[in-house]
Order: structure tokens, then C-alpha cells, then sequence
């Protein structure tokens, strides 16, 4: 079968008297070779595609935008975020998209010693600085929880960090995301939305254990008539399936029986995984599964386990063109505002269990 299409466009940018190479990779499920001249004959390639002011505007504005963003909060009890996290969250709105997604980690818990008044003033500062500017800007919010956030880590049978799951409930109950909800029975740790003909599947994987009855709903919902009926479904977690950067790529902080659950996605043809946990950016795929690691827009981003790039803060722009089933990301170094480079990043990267290829190389 042919190499997934991939699609490079540079264009130069002067910003703060630097020039960037702007650059953007689209994929698609069929894996056929698209030319430029066809990609922008693509009824969506006449749409208007926003940016912020000053930062290089991705290619096309697809059927459906989102922006994704992950792995926002700093050190234990901080009730502050870095500088990226809020410029990234002023500039979102400019970017003209339908729905934002987070990985998790919006606020810096799971540590027994800070106290319940701690804890909540982590969720209203995350409302100050995340979730109000989203909604006052009308945007929709889908996330997953995190390990910092919600850990479902148990020993003996026990929740470790049940008063974290107690106050992360109590703070969504009243804070509404916006969603147009499938099944919200199991909100904030297992729910599906729909939007826009794609359906959207959150499992709580704070932990490594993706647990049984999270495997039968998991087949139940994917199995439904709205996640038939969609043109395309996407599932978000915390922990990603494989570990790709140094620190993450240990036992428990990625996803116990990964191969299984990667089975079972692509079973119900998810066409992406979108993942945070491991602080660092890469697009890959593994046999018809895409997986978008999303890199952290918060503290401490890492390096991945294979290349020698030094880490950054990312936030990702996908658009979607839904009948071809083709996404295209425009991801943001943070830093300094520039573009990633899909080309410097390693071609494929052997993580403790699996081999998983860059996405624009990847072929079945």
C-alpha cells in the first residue's frame, strides 16, 4: 500500500525580526499521494484560514477546527500558570476553531499532603485562566482528565486519590463545558459528545489500567448508532498507549495491555488516539490508528527517547476534511511562536513495547 499522503508547505514569516518556516502535514485513512495543485482545488482549501495576528496561518481551514492543547499546570499546588499557557489561551479564539481539546493535567494534584482548600483554589484558578476565557469566547471544551487532575490509581482495591476525583467532579457538575453530550453518565472520567459529524470518546485514563467495564462501555459506545452514523470518531486519554519521552517511557505512565486497546480502536475504525502525559509533541501511527501525542503547553515539556531536539511547549491547530477523513496539523512551537517541522522530528521512535512511525511515513 502507498505511503500515507503527506503535504509540506513553507512559507516565510517575519516575527520579531525572525523569519519561520511555516509547515504543515495532513493525513488521510486511505493513504493515497494527494499533489498540491489537487489539495487546493479541495472545496475547504477556499475558506478563509485564520491565525493570530503576527503567527503563520495554517494551510487550510477545514470542515471542522480544533485546537489541542495538554499538560497546562506547573509545580504541586500552584495556583498560577506559566506564561504560555495564558498567552496560548488569549490567542485561541483567533484561530477561528469549533472546539478546543485538553489531555489533561489542568491543575497540579495528586499529592495527599495539600488540603481540600488548596485543591479547589487549583479548579478556580483553572476557570480564571482556562475554562472562562474559553467560554466567554463561546468555544467548547473536551478534555480528559489527567493523573495531576483525577489520578484512578488504586492499591488494594482503593481509590489513592479519591478526594482528587471528589473535587474534580464537584467542580465540573457546575461548570459546564459546552458539549453536545452522547452519554455524560460516567462525566468528567468516561463521556461522549458529538459535533459536526465526528464523535468523540473520553476514557479515563489517569492511570495505566484502562479497566474492564471502561473496555465494555468503550465497545458499547463505538458500537452505537451516533458513533456509526459520524463521518469520523476520535478518542482523547490521558495516558497515551506508548511511551515516547524520557521519563514516561517506564511501566505506569502509559497504558497497561496497549496492544489490546490499540486493537480495539482500530476495530471500530477510530481514525486518531489524542493523548497528553508525556510532555512532548509527535504525530504518529500505528497500523490504521493515528496517535497525536500533543506535547505540553505548561511546565516542564520533555525530551522524546530517540533525536536530540531540545523540548518546547506546543499547541496544535487540526483541521479535519470530513469526507476524506484527512487531518492536517499546524502545531506551534510555544516558545518562540514558530512552527514544528514534522521533518526534524525522528521517523519513528521504539518505545518500551511497541515501534511507532511518524505519521506522514507511516504505511500499513
Amino acid at each position: 500500500m502507498n505511503l500515507n499522503r503527506r503535504r509540506l508547505l513553507l512559507a516565510g514569516l517575519g516575527f520579531g525580526g525572525l523569519g519561520i518556516a511555516a509547515l504543515s502535514q495532513n493525513s488521510t485513512k486511505s493513504g493515497n499521494i494527494i499533489s498540491p495543485p489537487q489539495l487546493s482545488a479541495n472545496p475547504i482549501a477556499s475558506r478563509m484560514s485564520k491565525a493570530p495576528r503576527g503567527m503563520s496561518t495554517p494551510p487550510i481551514r477545514g470542515d471542522v477546527r480544533i485546537v489541542v492543547i495538554s499538560d497546562l499546570n506547573s509545580q504541586y499546588g500552584s495556583t498560577d500558570y506559566e506564561s504560555e499557557v495564558d498567552h496560548g489561551i488569549s490567542l485561541i479564539p483567533d484561530w477561528d476553531c469549533d472546539l478546543v481539546i485538553c489531555g489533561g493535567d489542568m491543575v497540579a494534584g495528586q499529592k495527599k499532603s495539600l488540603s481540600d482548600e488548596i485543591v479547589k483554589s487549583m479548579w478556580q484558578a483553572f476557570d480564571q485562566h482556562i475554562a472562562a476565557p474559553l467560554r466567554r469566547a463561546n468555544l467548547p471544551l473536551g478534555f480528559t482528565v489527567g493523573n495531576h487532575d483525577a489520578s484512578g490509581m488504586k492499591v488494594a482495591g482503593e481509590l489513592s486519590f479519591a478526594r482528587d476525583r471528589n473535587l474534580a467532579t464537584e467542580y465540573w457538575q457546575s461548570h459546564d463545558p459546552g458539549l453536545e453530550f452522547v452519554d455524560r453518565q460516567g462525566f468528567p472520567f468516561n463521556y461522549t459528545f458529538k459535533q459536526k459529524d465526528i464523535f468523540y470518546l473520553v476514557w479515563d485514563a489517569s492511570c495505566d489500567t484502562i479497566s474492564p467495564e471502561q473496555v465494555a462501555w468503550t465497545e458499547r459506545s463505538l458500537s452505537s448508532p451516533q458513533a456509526k452514523s459520524a463521518k469520523l470518531r476520535l478518542v482523547l486519554g490521558h495516558l497515551p498507549l506508548y511511551g515516547i519521552a524520557k521519563g514516561r517511557d517506564t511501566a505506569g505512565n502509559y497504558l497497561s495491555h496497549s496492544n489490546e486497546l490499540h486493537d480495539l480502536l482500530e476495530r471500530y475504525d477510530v481514525h486518531t488516539y489524542i493523548s497528553g502525559h508525556d510532555h512532548a509533541y509527535y504525530p504518529a501511527k500505528k497500523g490504521e490508528l493515528e496517535l497525536l501525542y500533543t506535547g505540553a503547553l505548561g511546565a516542564n515539556p520533555r525530551k522524546l527517547i530517540q533525536g536530540s531536539l531540545s523540548p518546547y511547549k506546543t499547541l496544535t491547530v487540526v483541521d479535519i476534511d470530513l469526507n476524506k477523513k484527512e487531518t492536517i496539523y499546524t502545531t506551534y512551537n510555544m516558545n518562540n511562536l514558530s512552527l514544528v517541522d514534522i521533518t526534524t522530528l525522528p521517523s519513528s521512535i521504539k518505545s518500551p513495547t511497541q515501534t511507532i512511525i511518524r505519521r506522514d511515513l507511516a504505511s500499513t
